[in-house]
């Protein structure tokens, strides 16, 4: 496999991509101005070039009907599982939905009713409180603790603030979005929660494959293997290979009853997955996506550092430490500035669409959310122009 081309600037404006697209609609930064899309979870690179080999082979087949059964595409689930984070599953555990949002969604159909109660730990992706309220269900959010500038679980508080309401917990991990790594302990502590409150446990680990060096992923179904009969672990190729447009997920569940459950769910909406997404998934999840995805990881690494080593020269301003994901969590709750004001300078002075902290949940209200999945000269333009914004602090 050819190094892949991290550097190289892809003009997305025009495609139909929703970050580059929607950003002025949004955020009122036009990208004809030189406007910086870093909002949106997807990646400014190409995927690996098997991906790209397997879409012109269907393509070229040129017969696009009704996908049947991809034995290849759930012994790649299941190997790459195995290969890069040491968890054992069996092909017959694997279902699939059309992304993770779906899953979330499928996973509330399955196992609560309008009314129940269902967890989040704030701040959080934004997408879980959405889909908890459009199914009429009862978002309850547990904000997170911060200790030494990261984020912890703060379970005497959580303990004391439930109704008796509750039947699912829905776990970011890694956390999106402040990137923090749960480590096995604090996991096996999730899972003693959720046996205490008879909860169902939908782990969202789309972001496990995205981890900075030095820090590892957990599988929750490794770490707390007692609570198999009440967990969902819902993974997918398209955040780390960058393709979210595939609308291809999966939820892992080694409990047959809750399985069945989950099926029904899906079958109940007929959802099925489509013909080029299972091809991408196998083509993706291969020693040659392993390769790209380790090239991967340590270009976004240099982005890292490079963006918080910016930030940490604004000051008021503060990059939680970035454990895992591409987005980092950046706090103005130094600078003494309103939402607005900060928000302003971000958008209209240094032309940067970023997410709004408060979209994300209780606790976010203060801080703006940047993907620096991008080429590091977009990164390197970002620092520049938000030290410009902020010049008068400094």
């Amino acid at each position: 496999m050819s190094n892949p081309d991290f550097d190289e600037i892809i003009d997305r404006v025009g495609t139909g991509c929703s970050k580059w697209d929607d950003m002025q609609a949004s955020y009122g930064v036009s990208p004809d101005d030189g406007g910086l899309a870093m909002w949106v979870a997807d990646m400014d690179f190409r995927p690996p070039a098997a991906v790209q080999r397997a879409v012109e082979q269907v393509a070229a087949h040129g017969i696009y009907g009704y996908p049947g059964a991809n034995p290849a595409y759930l012994e790649a689930i299941r190997w790459w599982m195995e290969q890069r984070h040491g968890w054992r599953v069996d092909t017959d555990w694997i279902l699939t939905c059309a992304g993770l949002v779906n899953g979330v969604a499928m996973a509330l159909d399955a196992y609560t009713r309008p009314g129940d109660g269902v967890i989040v730990m704030s701040p959080v992706y934004h997408a879980f409180a959405r889909v908890i309220r459009a199914s009429g269900r009862q978002l309850v959010e547990l904000p997170l603790a911060r200790q030494d500038g990261l984020y912890r679980m703060d379970w005497p508080a959580w303990e004391a603030g439930l109704t008796g309401r509750e039947r699912m917990l829905i776990l970011c991990s890694p956390h999106n979005p402040g990137g923090r790594v749960w480590t096995a302990q604090e996991l096996r502590e999730v899972g003693d929660f959720c046996i205490r409150h008879d909860l169902i446990l939908v782990s969202d680990e789309i972001h496990c494959d995205l981890v900075m060096p030095g820090h590892r992923h957990s599988v929750t179904a490794t770490a707390c293997p007692d609570i198999a009969d009440r967990l969902v672990t819902l993974t997918a190729a398209t955040k780390t290979f960058n393709i979210a447009g595939a609308h291809i997920g999966n939820a892992i569940i080694a409990d047959p009853a809750l399985r069945d459950r989950f099926r029904g769910a899906l079958m109940a909406r007929g959802i099925s997955p489509g013909l080029f997404g299972m091809d991408m998934v196998a083509a993706a999840y291969s020693p040659e996506g392993a390769a790209w995805v380790d090239a991967l990881v340590d270009y976004l690494d240099g982005n890292r550092r490079l963006f918080d080593d910016g930030i940490a020269a604004i000051p008021g301003l503060r990059s939680m430490p970035l454990q895992a994901t591409y987005l980092s969590w950046v706090d103005f709750a130094g600078t003494g500035m309103e939402p607005a004001e900060f928000t302003a300078r971000v958008e209209k002075t240094a032309r940067i669409a970023a997410n709004h902290g408060a979209t994300f949940g209780t606790g976010g209200e203060s801080f703006l959310r940047f993907n620096i999945a991008t080429p590091r000269a977009r990164v390197a333009q970002a620092v520049e122009r938000l030290q410009q914004a902020f010049a008068d602090l400094q």
